[in-house]
């Protein structure tokens, strides 16, 4: 490694109506991967922009090189090889994945755009995330999140890169696509890339960092060799005290079905699917990205039409007709979808807002909204699942992406729906407000309320689930009861609609060492 660091921060800071980030001070050198963490809130993000042009320091001084570095831009940034996949995807999507991938440099002949080499190029980019069996002319738009997450890591990866800043990149990711990331971070560490790596993950961040910085209320309060700490240190580094990590799931009692699904299917995406929700259970959905877990979800909710099927509530035995969220929000469904910023929140408007947006009749009068009202609920869920914010009237864009994802749930616990569907339900939550939301699960469970959940983090369906259902290729393929599961014979019933026996027994056998390291 060269003696000059690549990237000196000294004593950043930045404040907006208070100090977010206080004399950080932090070296990267090439071909070092740093692992940065903390809570919700602690800087990470607002470190991260700053190093990649998206927005200025308030205090504290950059060099690249040992040469004073102040990027205007991300496109600054960029052009000096700092590049950065943030949590909010920089994608448009109305154009195709090999748009987005090449928008900056597309092949041209004769003036025109030359498409075949455009789709060779994008196949090739592609297949280093293992997007290959994807149509490179596909709009981003009809991908998932997941799927939208690989191409944005593939964007990044193309050209020039001499520090690449990776925010959450594995929350939307299932084990083999965290493998293909793992191997690209290996290939850029050993061409001398350096990396940091934000993550609440704590069992990836040793997996792939040389070094660990943790943030706590906007300040350093580690920087050091990841190797002598475990993960319980870095936990209290983070939160200041120790966290429980492993709740005992403890015994519920199951009422009769809430909500019961016959064949309910969409042509391409899912096939006919049933099954059976209960009062009081926890069903967790797994399966790899692609597979139609959330676009089952999507179907029971009425934001997606259904070419078949049925949908019976309770002891109905005549099905309910769901042909749009509202119809499902007024039959008793809610669902917090996998991305908050373009489907679950009003971002320039008020937590207040956003709170109470799913029941406005219980804080209006005559047609005009009761500020007070609508504060006092806004202050009840912001202290219930402690969002970390000024007040209820702080627009929901400014909260980090956990405490954003709080607000979406305040807005379904005040609904009060008693079948909830959640989509990735701790997607960019750090480790200790990710305990409370499991608490608040089981909290909602004793309630006899009836939840579905997604989640691409197999640990975490099984320290939740009562049963775990597991969809292939748009197909439920199999259900284990709880004390019925291991995470190998999940891993096999998820690769079971794609894979050849051998290709799948490779992964899984990869991924399970990865998951008990």
């Amino acid at each position: 490694m060269s003696q000059i660091p690549l990237l000196s921060l000294t004593n950043i800071g930045k404040t907006y109506v208070e100090p977010v980030l206080a004399g950080v001070s932090l070296q990267i050198r090439s071909g070092q991967v740093l692992a940065l963490t903390g809570e919700n809130g602690a800087g990470k993000s607002t470190l991260s922009k700053i190093i990649c042009g998206l927005i200025n320091a308030t205090d504290g001084t950059m060099l690249l090189d040992g040469h004073a570095y102040q990027p205007g831009s991300r496109q600054d940034a960029e052009r000096l090889g700092i590049r950065m996949v943030m949590q909010e995807l920089n994608l448009i999507p109305t154009l195709s994945i090999a748009e987005n991938l090449f928008l900056q440099q597309m092949p041209q002949r004769f003036g025109w755009i030359d498409k075949p080499r455009l789709a060779k190029m994008a196949k090739e980019q592609m297949a280093t995330v293992g997007l290959d069996d994807l149509d490179p002319w596909t709009l981003v738009g009809e991908l998932g999140v997941g799927h939208q997450q690989m191409v944005e890591i593939a964007r990044n990866l193309i050209g020039h890169c001499r520090l690449l800043v990776l925010d959450e990149p594995t929350a939307m990711l299932t084990d083999r696509e965290v493998e293909l990331l793992f191997l690209q971070i290996a290939r850029l560490q050993a061409e001398g890339v350096a990396i940091i790596y934000i993550s609440h993950r704590l069992e990836e961040l040793k997996r792939v960092a040389n070094t660990i910085a943790v943030l706590r209320d906007g300040e350093l309060v580690c920087d050091a060799d990841i190797a002598g700490y475990s993960s319980d240190d870095l936990v209290r580094l983070m939160v200041g005290r120790a966290v429980d990590a492993e709740r005992e799931h403890g015994a519920r009692h199951f009422g009769a079905p809430l909500l019961r699904v016959r064949d309910i299917a969409r042509r391409g995406v899912v096939q006919p699917t049933s099954f059976d929700l209960r009062a009081g259970e926890v069903l967790g959905i797994a399966g790899l990205i692609g597979s139609g877990r959330t676009e089952l979800l999507r179907l029971i909710f009425g934001a997606d039409r259904a070419d078949q099927g049925e949908l019976f509530f309770g002891e109905q035995t005549t099905a309910t007709r769901i042909n749009s969220p509202k119809a499902a929000i007024a039959a008793g469904i809610a669902m917090i979808t996998e991305d908050r910023k373009g489907q679950g929140l009003l971002l320039p408007q008020a937590i207040a807002s956003n709170t109470t947006l799913a029941k406005l009749t219980t804080v209006s009068k005559r047609g005009w909204i009761d500020n007070d009202a609508e504060t006092a609920v806004a202050d009840q869920y912001i202290k219930r699942l402690n969002v970390r914010c000024r007040n209820g009237a702080q627009a929901v864009g400014e909260l980090s992406g956990g405490n954003q994802q709080k607000v979406v749930i305040a807005r379904w616990l005040y609904r009060d729906c008693p079948i909830m569907l959640f989509d990735e339900p701790t997607r960019g939550i750090d480790i200790g407000a990710k305990f409370e939301i499991y608490q608040l699960l089981a909290e909602l469970a004793q309630q006899g309320k009836g939840l579905v959940i997604v989640s691409s983090d197999l640990r975490e369906l099984m320290l939740i689930s009562d049963r775990i259902a597991v969809m292939s290729a748009g197909s439920l393929v199999k259900t284990f009861e709880r004390g019925q599961w291991s995470q190998d014979a999940i891993l096999q019933a998820a690769f079971s609609g794609y894979a050849k026996p051998t290709d799948a027994a490779d992964v899984i056998k990869t991924a399970a060492t990865s998951q008990a390291a």
